[in-house]
């Protein structure tokens, strides 16, 4: 069995990968689930429009916010690459090429928020549309938000499992924690699948039963190589 062993320039990229898996985490959890959940009232356009009119500045710090992670998952998917790259270069340059598109569906999030400010700002060319048109454009564009990022979170999900199953083979990082990243990927981009068949089943799945694992996971990882670095595989503890 042919033993896998890293250079110099793997290990930088693997603290690259530990930098950035923590540093994305917090905008993250402040533009999906602060903002949005503060500003967007499915069941109520009305107040939904009064909220990001009230508060136009924190949903331009969530689309801000997103913007930074997306541009931190660039450097996140590179390095993860060049880390893994060795292992099985194939299997690598899939993971790479899905999580390219995962990044590019992504950014197009967005734009459907700028889609919102856009009609909620007044402009003379809307003024041939009433209110109550108005804040139905608007949601159309906010539910375009929900269902761009699912389509985005299946190929997050096929990225992330891949690279996960490359740590696994690799022996850089602890067998266990990379197995629960295989999991915990998979449940991710499942239910964000699942979600596009069945919208209705989001509504009685919480969000924590697929998003904690992931979280937790990438908060490991993140702490672990900036902490201990890549693993000699074969080490004894393993």
């Amino acid at each position: 069995m042919t033993t896998i062993t890293f250079d110099d320039s793997q290990r930088r990229a693997a603290t690259v990968v530990g930098f950035t898996y923590l540093c994305a985490l917090a905008p993250a959890i402040f533009a999906e689930f602060y903002v949005r959940a503060r500003l967007v009232a499915f069941d109520n356009a009305a107040q939904t429009v009064l909220n990001i009119v009230t508060h136009e500045r924190l949903f331009r710090l969530g689309i801000a916010s997103n913007l930074t992670v997306f541009a931190i998952d660039v450097a996140l998917i590179t390095a993860l690459y060049m880390v893994l790259r060795p292992v099985n270069r194939n299997l690598a340059l899939l993971a790479l090429g899905w999580g390219i598109v995962e990044t590019a569906i992504l950014v197009v999030v967005t734009l459907t928020d700028f889609n919102v400010l856009r009609i909620l700002s007044g402009a003379h060319y809307l003024q041939a549309f009433d209110a109550n048109r108005l804040q139905a454009l608007a949601m159309l564009s906010i539910g375009a938000h929900h269902d761009v990022y699912n389509v985005g979170l299946v190929f997050a999900g096929l990225r992330s499992t891949t690279f996960c199953y490359l740590w696994f083979r690799s022996g850089f990082i602890l067998k266990g924690l990379a197995v629960w990243g295989v999991g915990a990927s998979f449940l991710m981009g499942a239910f964000a699948f699942a979600f596009m068949i069945d919208p209705e089943l989001a509504k009685v799945v919480s969000v924590g039963i697929y998003g904690s694992p992931i979280f937790l996971f990438e908060l490991a990882m993140g702490v672990w190589l900036l902490w201990k670095g890549l693993r000699t595989p074969g080490r004894s503890g393993q």
